[in-house]
C-alpha cells in the first residue's frame, strides 16, 4: 500500500510537472490564436496561403515556425488560419511547423537525447512538411475540404468591426474584448483534454514499468539492438505513433519519454517517429474532429501517419549512410527530474500568466457588454454528446486523482 501512495504522488507531481513546463507554450500559442482570429481578415489569408502552391507552403511553414507551440495550440491557431481561408496544405504546414520547427523543443531534445536527434527534429520537419504536401496533392480531398469549411462557418467574426483595420481593432478597447472573448472560447474548448492528457502522462511515466516498453518496440533491447534489420526498424517506427496515440503528453513532455525508449533500445527511427506523433494522438483527433468533422479529422491522421513513418525512415536511413546515428550505450539513465525550480520556463509562466489575467479582464469587460449579443459563438459541440458525458466524467476523476496524489503526503 505504502509503495501505491509513493507512485500515485509521484504520478500527480509529474503530470502537473510536465503541465507547469509546458505552460507558457499553452498561453503564448493561444494568444496568437485569438490574434489570428481577429486581427487577420478572411480576404488578407485568402491572398496569401489560399492556394496550394509552393509560395502559400512556404508562408504556412514560416508562420509555424515562428509562432512555434504544443500542439494543442497549434490546433487553435490552424483552424483559425484554415477558417480565414487558407489552404489544406499551407494550414498543415503551419500546424506542422508549429510542432516541429520549435526552438525550445530543440533545446529540450539537445538536453536529453543529444545534436542528432535535434537535426532529425527540424531537418525532419521540413521533410514531413514536404510529404504532407506531396500526399494532399495526390489524394486532392476537394470535398472533404469543402465539408470541414462548411462546418466551420459559425458567426466568424470578421462580420464584427469589419471596417476597422487591424491597428484600430489593436488600439481600441473593443478590439481587446473580442481578443479576449476568443482566448477563453479557445481554452474552452480544450481545457478537458488538457487535463486529461495530462494525467495519463504522469501515470504512465511513473507507473508503466520499462519492460513494457522493450515489449512494445519489437526488436529493442536484445543483442540486435545496436544493429537492427530493416524491418525491425521498420516495426519498431511504426509503434512509435502507436505508443504515443495512447501516451499522449504533447511535444515538450514526450521528448522525457523519448529518451527513455532510446536508453531501453529503440532505433532512432523509432524514437524519431514517436517524437513526431504528438499530432496523431487521441485528444488531437477528437479535438479535430469538433473543428472540422470526424472524416476530416481521420485524414489528417492517415496523412500524418504516414508522413511520420515515411520521415522518420529517411533520416534514419540518412544518419546510418553518413555514420552519423546516435549510440544508445551512451545514454544516462533518466534521473529524478525537478520539474518546479526557478528558471527561465518559471519567468515565462509568470509573465503569460499575467498575459491571460489581462485578457480574462477584457473577457468580463465584454460579457457584461454583450450578456445577450455572441450567443452565435458558441461552437458546435452538438449539444453534449456522449463523449462530452465520459469526458465530464473522466475530468472529474483526473482532478481526483491529481488533487490526492499531491496532499497524500501532507497527510
Amino acid at each position: 500500500m505504502n509503495n501505491f501512495v509513493t507512485l500515485w504522488h509521484e504520478a500527480a507531481t509529474t503530470s502537473l510537472g510536465f503541465f507547469w513546463m509546458a505552460l507558457w507554450a499553452f498561453v503564448l500559442g493561444y494568444i496568437i490564436s485569438s490574434l489570428i482570429q481577429v486581427l487577420v481578415t478572411r480576404k488578407k489569408m485568402q491572398q496569401a496561403m489560399g492556394t496550394d502552391g509552393p509560395r502559400s507552403i512556404a508562408l504556412g511553414t514560416f508562420f509555424g515556425f515562428i509562432s512555434s507551440s504544443c500542439s494543442f495550440s497549434a490546433l487553435a491557431s490552424t483552424r483559425a488560419i484554415f477558417n480565414k481561408g487558407a489552404g489544406l496544405a499551407p494550414s498543415l504546414a503551419f500546424m506542422l511547423a508549429s510542432t516541429n520547427l520549435v526552438i525550445e523543443l530543440g533545446m529540450v531534445i539537445a538536453v536529453f537525447l543529444g545534436w542528432q536527434f535535434v537535426v532529425g527534429e527540424y531537418v525532419g520537419g521540413i521533410l514531413l512538411i514536404l510529404l504532407t504536401w506531396l500526399l494532399v496533392r495526390i489524394t486532392r480531398p476537394r470535398r472533404l475540404e469543402a465539408q470541414a469549411r462548411r462546418k466551420m462557418v459559425d458567426g466568424d467574426s470578421d462580420g464584427d468591426g469589419a471596417g476597422k483595420n487591424w491597428k484600430e481593432k489593436l488600439t481600441s478597447k473593443a478590439g481587446w474584448q473580442q481578443i479576449g472573448q476568443t482566448y477563453m472560447m479557445e481554452w474552452q474548448m480544450v481545457w478537458k483534454d488538457v487535463l486529461i492528457g495530462f494525467t495519463i502522462a504522469g501515470i504512465i511515466s511513473a507507473m508503466v514499468p520499462q519492460s513494457f516498453f522493450e515489449a512494445l518496440f519489437i526488436g529493442s533491447g536484445g543483442e540486435n539492438a545496436a544493429n537492427p534489420g530493416f524491418l525491425a526498424v521498420l516495426a519498431q517506427t511504426l509503434v512509435g505513433p502507436l505508443a504515443a496515440f495512447f501516451t499522449f503528453i504533447g511535444s515538450m513532455g514526450n521528448i522525457p519519454l523519448a529518451a527513455v525508449l532510446f536508453a531501453q533500445g529503440v532505433s532512432f527511427a523509432g524514437v524519431m517517429a514517436f517524437i513526431f506523433s504528438d499530432l496523431v494522438v487521441l485528444p488531437v483527433l477528437r479535438i479535430n474532429a469538433s473543428y472540422y468533422g470526424w472524416k476530416m479529422a481521420l485524414y489528417i491522421l492517415a496523412l500524418m501517419l504516414v508522413g511520420i513513418v515515411c520521415a522518420a525512415l529517411i533520416m534514419h536511413y540518412s544518419l546510418a549512410l553518413l555514420g552519423l546515428l546516435p549510440d544508445f550505450s551512451g545514454q544516462m539513465a533518466m534521473s529524478e527530474r525537478e520539474f518546479f525550480k526557478w528558471n527561465y520556463q518559471s519567468v515565462l509562466n509568470i509573465v503569460f500568466l499575467a498575459m491571460t489575467a489581462v485578457l480574462v479582464w477584457f473577457w468580463r469587460q465584454s460579457k457584461k457588454q454583450h450578456a445577450h449579443h455572441h450567443a452565435h459563438h458558441d461552437h458546435d459541440h452538438g449539444g453534449a454528446s456522449r463523449t462530452d458525458k465520459v469526458l465530464r466524467v473522466l475530468v472529474v476523476i483526473a482532478l481526483v486523482w491529481l488533487i490526492g496524489g499531491v496532499t497524500i503526503p501532507l497527510l
